[in-house]
């Protein structure tokens, strides 16, 4: 098949792309504005691909989606392209607005026009995939899970943003018959994560020396998806699953913030030790929590396990030691990134930091 990838220089979109020249005969297309969080350096291992190429453009810019669709005459697209980090969020609202909200209502314009003047066989076989986040679905208690039919109550500026652009999906699809899938996944973690993110940056603090910052008191619960596992079940959805269904994708590998930290710690005193034979574990500390920290997400996977057979084959565990694995046989790709674009800076607070207090 032919996809077009939005948002492919990203974190979980140059997994797909780089999964899907591995495992495939398709060919990709990646869209992407090369913004703060998108590298081509994580398209590196394919870009002498044939089946690769690259076009720098914005979501936003109309012209330049609808020729690019035009000209690579994609069977599928698989929209990535969005503003991700809630901390940034809370800081610059407008930005989430312009890229998840205008940005999805472009490619939808674009595609449905695309669609609408393709041969039917053609159009039979095309799929529009909205990838999304649990967040839109808010906080949950200390029990439950978030299924396809759990409402929506996003509470941070980038949930909201994706929350609307998961209606904007849905809408097209029901108004004018576009077919569309839309996929709600967990925290993703692994390789060419932007190390802004929690995971990431608590590997390159803890290699610094630096204190590893937690919200509050770290007992925040998030549902934990390896990159590599996620990407197949994208994959797995665009090629067998229904036009209007929605599936959930989650790694069933809840874990309190700390207890994430903490695990990190033990995984570095192991493959890579302090000089000082301390455990990295003594670099933690707590730092005031962001505005509107959601308590917990969990994801129910239970459609996407028994319509499409898919399941994580990494545990946790296997794929925190992989990620960490990574980062220290890979200190090229993320140090740069590091000294061009700020990433330790603590945002979420409107420009107030906290000092730490606590360490461990």
């Amino acid at each position: 098949m032919r996809i077009l990838v939005t948002g492919g220089a990203g974190f979980i979109g140059s997994a797909l792309v780089r999964h899907l020249i591995r495992n495939s005969g398709d060919e990709l297309l990646v869209l992407d504005a090369l913004t703060y969080a998108g590298t081509l350096t994580a398209l590196a291992p394919v870009a002498a691909d044939p089946r690769y190429r690259f076009v720098r453009a914005d979501v936003r810019d109309g012209a330049a989606v609808a020729g690019a669709i035009r000209d690579f005459r994609p069977d599928i697209i698989t929209h990535l392209a969005a503003e991700s980090h809630v901390d940034r969020s809370i800081d610059g609202p407008a930005a989430f607005i312009d890229t998840n909200v205008t940005g999805t209502f472009t490619l939808l314009e674009a595609a449905c026009a695309y669609w609408r003047g393709l041969p039917l066989p053609a159009r039979a076989i095309f799929r529009f995939h909205h990838i999304s986040t649990d967040e839109v679905f808010g906080s949950l208690g200390e029990t439950g899970r978030f299924t396809e039919a759990t409402a929506y109550d996003p509470r941070s500026p980038y949930s909201a943003s994706k929350a609307a652009s998961d209606h904007l999906v849905s809408a097209w699809g029901h108004t004018y018959g576009l077919p569309v899938i839309v996929t709600n996944c967990s925290n993703n973690y692994g390789p060419y994560h932007f190390p802004e993110k929690m995971i990431p940056l608590m590997i390159v603090k803890a290699l610094a020396g630096e204190t590893l910052p937690v919200y509050g008191r770290g007992e925040n619960v998030r549902d934990w998806l390896f990159v590599e596992d996620h990407v197949r079940a994208l994959q797995a959805v665009f090629e067998r699953g229904t036009p209007g269904r929605r599936y959930n994708i989650g790694g069933d590998a809840e874990r309190r913030n700390i207890d994430v930290v903490r695990t990190l710690c033990a995984l570095l005193d192991r493959l890579h030790p302090r000089a000082d034979g301390a455990s990295y574990a003594a670099q933690i500390g707590f730092v005031a929590d962001r505005p509107g920290h959601d308590r917990r997400y969990a994801i129910d996977a239970t459609r996407i396990r028994t319509e499409l057979g898919w399941t994580p084959q990494e545990s946790f565990e296997s794929g925190l030691e992989k990620t960490v694995r990574w980062y220290l046989a890979n200190e090229p790709w993320w140090r740069p990134i590091l000294s061009e674009r700020a990433t330790d800076q603590r945002r979420g607070l409107a420009g107030s930091l906290s000092p730490i207090f606590n360490a461990l």
